[in-house]
């Protein structure tokens, strides 16, 4: 009795499941149905927006030293590196100025006293970012701002466990570690 109950039940969901599916599978059908509204053009141009507020010109010396500092993404972490073989986060900002003929200092409390402090709401790429880290009473961290969106600033460092990457002061380490921005290029 009891799998005659089953196979009933069974038959039924089978029989139930064969209704037209309203899973859409594409943006192209959702918009076919009248199910996708969104306007691709105003948000592109909103998030331009927010984001340019903060830019240079992508032509800029601070676009092209971050062009550089780009390149070195992936480079494992090695202290006192300055090159593809492994660097270390002032490394990182030495060898990226240093192809543009601009010499900085080689360690990171060096270069947190280079050029003008701004505030953190006045930041833009290409300035440099420095941290107190591991409980550290002094700036021992550096890295290069590659983008702000809102509150959130992204930056390029060479990182010990994960060598050179992009990482985000929405990050909580980094948001406890914050110790100043400073701007070298004007």
């Amino acid at each position: 009795m009891k799998q005659l109950v089953y196979i009933l039940v069974l038959g039924i969901l089978a029989v139930s499941c064969k209704t037209q599916s309203t899973i859409v599978t594409s943006k192209e059908e959702a918009k076919s149905r009248g199910l996708y509204s969104y306007n691709e053009e105003k948000s592109v141009t909103k998030s331009k927006k927010k984001s340019t507020k903060k830019k240079a010109s992508k032509n800029s010396l601070a676009y092209q030293i971050i062009d550089k500092a780009m390149e070195y993404r992936g480079v494992k972490y090695r202290t006192g590196g300055t090159t593809k073989s492994g660097m270390d986060c002032s490394g990182l900002v030495y060898a990226s100025f240093k192809s543009f003929d601009i010499n900085v200092p080689r360690t990171s409390s060096s270069l947190a006293d280079q050029g003008r402090k701004v505030n953190k709401n006045n930041a833009s790429p290409g300035d440099l970012i420095f941290f107190k880290t591991n409980g550290s009473r002094s700036i021992n961290h550096v890295g290069i701002i590659t983008e702000i969106v809102d509150d959130e600033i992204k930056f390029i460092h060479a990182s010990t466990s994960s060598g050179v990457i992009i990482s985000s002061t929405a990050e909580r380490y980094f948001e406890k570690t914050y110790a100043q921005i400073n701007r070298l290029i004007e």
